[in-house]
């Protein structure tokens, strides 16, 4: 399995910016897949999610109306479409594959800063 991050960042406050996520090695369509981050110093904190049917799909608190996760099954690809962002979102974007509710594999990662 690898995934690979794209799409990072710097934004302004209010900013937009549009991750995608790059799979392959397993069957795209079977899975859920999930985005994660870790702002500075901070553990992991989930931030979004879309099951492999595409109709499931959850956010955090923090992200509901402002982010927009997405699938591409032809394309084995996920994204993620960030609008009206916020110091908070600072921090490394995580792309996660898994089923049954975990993630089972991570990407390395993304940066993401909103910064003035």
């Amino acid at each position: 399995v690898q995934l690979a991050e794209s799409g990072g960042g710097l934004a302004q406050p209010g900013g937009s910016l549009r991750l995608s996520c790059a799979a392959s090695g397993f069957i795209f369509g079977d899975y859920s897949m999930s985005w994660s981050r870790q702002a500075p110093g901070k553990g992991f904190e989930w931030v979004a999610a879309i099951k492999d049917d595409g109709d499931g799909i959850f956010y955090g608190d923090s992200e509901k109306g402002r982010f927009t996760i997405s699938r591409e099954d032809a394309e084995s690809k996920a994204s993620q479409q960030m609008n009206n962002q916020a110091p908070g979102d600072t921090g490394v974007l995580f792309c996660g594959e898994g089923t049954s509710g975990r993630v089972d594999y991570w990407g390395p990662g993304t940066q993401v800063t909103v910064s003035r």
